[in-house]
Order: structure tokens, then C-alpha cells, then sequence
């Protein structure tokens, strides 16, 4: 099991990750503030992904977009700094990952565009609270995430690539309320893209997923598979852009926002 949550807010959090006193998966964390991705890319590159990511709603749904050259977010959070407030960072050159780490500071550029997707931790307090749980937390891990054989659409020099995918076992009755929750909630990935046998979207081997940690599923138990905010940077491996900064996978941005926002139903 993970420690207590000790954050009572997105910005408490933030400024954790900003002093290195916070560097773990954020599901569960801040309770109640809604959780972002994260890519940034170069200008030039920024509308091939703004116009990949309107083609793949499902596992790109667009919560802010930054202006050039600027660190600083305005609609999720007021004034964070997305070289420094998430836990964990990765950089991508040319399609290949060449480090994980704890700030970007070094790293920024005046031509970097930053975007924050909708990330399925931000409706994990609403399953919580229908009494459903959540095994990669009561298991103290990272979810498991996997790459399917679901093609996202290319756009411009993003070219077609797969689907990455965060998974979740429930009971079948569990599973049922589960999807009714999450559809209502499409700009944080809305309701599972598949749900069953894992072959249906390519996944040969539950327990070797390609981010995160393998969870128990018991018997009986359903899995259920949401659209996941790590497919831009298969993507990115895929298409190969000069430079790509994105978050790690669960190291999320924490904003300012309550989770209820993304509700449909407000």
C-alpha cells in the first residue's frame, strides 16, 4: 500500500516536485485536482501535434496548449512552471529516449510549445468514491500500461502509430459502474476503448506491461483498458521529431482545477 496522501492541493504537490522533495506516480495524490500530460515540442512541430492530437481525441484530449516560449501554464494552473512542477521528466531525440529527469530547466528553448492532455487519474477520486478500487493503489504501484494494436490516425510528419492503453480489473458488476462513471468524463479520456480479452487489442502478455507495473487480476475479475496519454510518446518513437519532452509515465502535472470540472454533468 502507498503512503497517505499528505498534498491537500495540486499546487502543494507541484511545489514538492519543484524542490525534488516529491518524485513517485501521482495516482492517488492530491485527491480532488484534476492530472495532466505532458509534451513539448519545438514550434515547428507544435501544429503537426495539436492537429494529431484533434484526430485522437480519446487518447489525446487537449486540456491547455502553451504560448512559445513560455513555461508557465494558464488554465489548469495559475503560473506552475511545467520545467519543474512534475516529479519526473523524459527526453525523446529523434525517437529515442535519452534521459529521465527531475527538472528541465537546462533544457528549455524560446521555440518550446507545451501541451497538457487529460490523463484518467483525474476520474479516479469519482471511482473511489462509488466505492470501486483501485488495485494499482491498494498494490502501492505504477498502472500498467500497454501497447494494443488500436491505430492512431497520423497527421502531417506525426505518422500513424498504436494506441497505448492504462488498465483496471473489476468485478463485472464493478466494471459496468465503472465505464458509466468514466464515460462522463471525455475530456480525461472518457470510457474504456476495449474491455475483455486483452488479444481482442493485441495484448499478448498481461503481465509484462511496456509502462508502469503488472497488477493482480483474480478471478473472475474484468480488465478494463482506457485510452492512456502515454500514446504521443509512442508516437514519438514512431516519427521520430528532432526533440520531444514529456512527462514520465504516472509522474503527472497536478493543476489547480477540481476534477469535477471534466465532468459532463459538471
Amino acid at each position: 500500500m502507498r503512503d497517505a496522501d499528505t498534498f491537500n492541493s495540486g499546487r502543494e504537490l507541484r511545489l514538492a516536485a519543484r524542490s525534488g522533495a516529491f518524485h513517485r506516480p501521482t495516482s492517488g495524490e492530491a485527491p480532488g485536482y484534476v492530472q495532466a500530460n505532458l509534451v513539448i515540442l519545438p514550434r515547428d512541430w507544435a501544429y503537426d501535434f495539436l492537429l494529431f492530437a484533434q484526430r485522437n481525441p480519446k487518447p489525446c484530449p487537449v486540456l491547455e496548449v502553451g504560448e512559445a516560449g513560455s513555461p508557465e501554464t494558464a488554465i489548469l494552473a495559475d503560473r506552475a512552471d511545467i520545467r519543474t512542477d512534475l516529479p519526473l521528466y523524459r527526453v525523446y531525440e529523434k525517437g529515442e529516449l535519452v534521459e529521465e529527469t527531475g527538472e528541465i530547466l537546462s533544457r528549455w528553448r524560446d521555440d518550446f510549445v507545451f501541451f497538457l492532455l487529460g490523463c484518467s487519474f483525474t476520474f479516479e477520486t469519482a471511482l473511489l468514491q462509488a466505492g470501486l478500487r483501485l488495485r494499482h493503489q491498494e498494490e502501492g504501484v505504477n498502472v500498467p500500461m500497454y501497447r494494443t494494436n488500436l491505430v492512431c490516425r497520423g497527421a502531417q510528419r506525426f505518422l500513424d502509430s498504436p494506441m497505448v492503453v492504462s488498465m483496471r480489473p473489476f468485478a463485472p458488476a464493478d466494471a459496468i459502474r465503472a465505464v458509466e462513471i468514466t464515460r462522463e468524463y471525455p475530456a480525461v479520456h472518457g470510457s474504456p476503448v476495449h474491455l475483455g480479452d486483452p488479444a481482442g487489442i493485441g495484448i499478448a502478455d498481461m503481465g509484462a506491461p511496456e509502462w508502469g507495473d503488472a497488477v493482480t487480476i483474480r478471478e473472475g475479475e474484468i480488465p478494463l483498458f482506457w485510452a492512456c496519454g502515454i500514446t504521443p510518446q509512442l508516437a514519438a518513437l514512431v516519427s521520430r521529431p528532432p526533440l520531444m519532452i514529456t512527462h514520465a509515465p504516472g509522474y503527472m502535472f497536478l493543476g489547480d482545477r477540481a476534477d469535477h470540472e471534466f465532468r459532463l454533468s459538471g
